[in-house]
């Protein structure tokens, strides 16, 4: 019994065999375990080296910066001695460059005042405040062409007799001018009032579009119609008609016409078209047009 149940008990029986054969493997691939103290010193050896190299390059960049300092002082001063000597250079040609413009300023300061002197001598002289200048008015004379054979001169003595004749102390004849001027004007005043009052004014005027219904679809819409244009009134001129479909077979009657507007109203209108109560039920507006 105690044999079966070693045979279904799962134990590994053979594990120190299978740990010789891994540590042999590691062995293999690492090499013996003498091999790390070597490794080690070789290890250590090149540490030394890389000191021994280090100590040789930090000898050497002190050589070199003592080397550099004893020479040092002289270079920088020779350097800024050459930049003094460049700025002064700078500074001649700067100033050079500033009394070329300061000349130049002078000689345009010159020229225009030169300028404004030879501008102020040529101006004219202003008009005094108190002086009118009136504009020059030439006198309407009629200029007479001499004529191809010369006429004879006339006397002075006769022409000095004529013009005393045309002389009236008493001015009777320039009265009697100025009322026969003033009967011609009143007279034309008279005559323009007339006329203006017997022009006609401007008429204002409208368009009116009618609907106008019927009882039902039995009426009679021409003898509705009829009745409509018999309406005669002042102002009132009918025009141009045609019966529109409203629905189930009834039409109603679009009628236009003008009016004049102080004349004909539209209520007047609406009152007489309904007088025909046994054609029309009802009158709307449909359009309404200043002309």
């Amino acid at each position: 019994m105690a044999v079966d149940y070693f045979l279904h008990e799962k134990i590994w029986f053979d594990k120190y065999k299978y740990d010789d054969a891994e540590r042999r493997y590691y062995e293999q691939m690492n090499g013996p375990l003498g091999s790390s103290s070597h490794q080690q010193e070789n290890g250590a050896s090149t540490i030394l080296r890389d000191i021994a190299r280090a100590r040789e390059n930090i000898q050497k960049s002190l050589a070199g910066v003592s080397s550099t300092s004893s020479s040092g002082p002289s270079g920088d001063q020779n350097d800024l001695l050459s930049r003094i000597s460049h700025l002064e250079v700078e500074n001649q040609n700067l100033r050079s460059v500033v009394s070329d413009l300061q000349m130049a300023i002078f000689k345009l300061e010159s020229r225009l005042n030169a300028l404004e002197k030879s501008s102020t001598s040529h101006q004219p002289s202003p008009v005094p405040p108190t002086q009118k200048v009136e504009p020059f008015s030439v006198p309407s004379k009629k200029v007479e062409l001499p004529s191809a054979s010369p006429a004879k001169k006339p006397e002075p003595a006769a022409a000095e007799e004529d013009d005393d004749n045309d002389i009236d102390l008493f001015g009777s004849d320039d009265e009697e001018e100025d009322q026969e001027a003033a009967k011609v004007r009143e007279e034309r005043l008279r005559q323009y009032a007339e006329k203006k009052a017997k022009k006609p004014g401007l008429i204002a005027k409208s368009s009116i579009l009618l609907d106008v219904k019927p009882w039902d679809d039995e009426t009679d819409m021409t003898k509705m119609e009829e009745c409509v244009r018999s309406i005669h009134m002042d102002g009132l001129v009918w025009g141009a008609s045609k019966l529109v479909p409203v629905g189930y077979g009834i039409k109603k009657l679009q009628i236009q016409c003008v009016v004049e507007d102080d004349k004909v109203g539209t209520d007047i209108l609406e009152e007489e078209i309904t007088k025909f109560e046994d054609y029309v039920q009802s009158v709307d507006i449909a359009a309404f047009n200043k002309i």
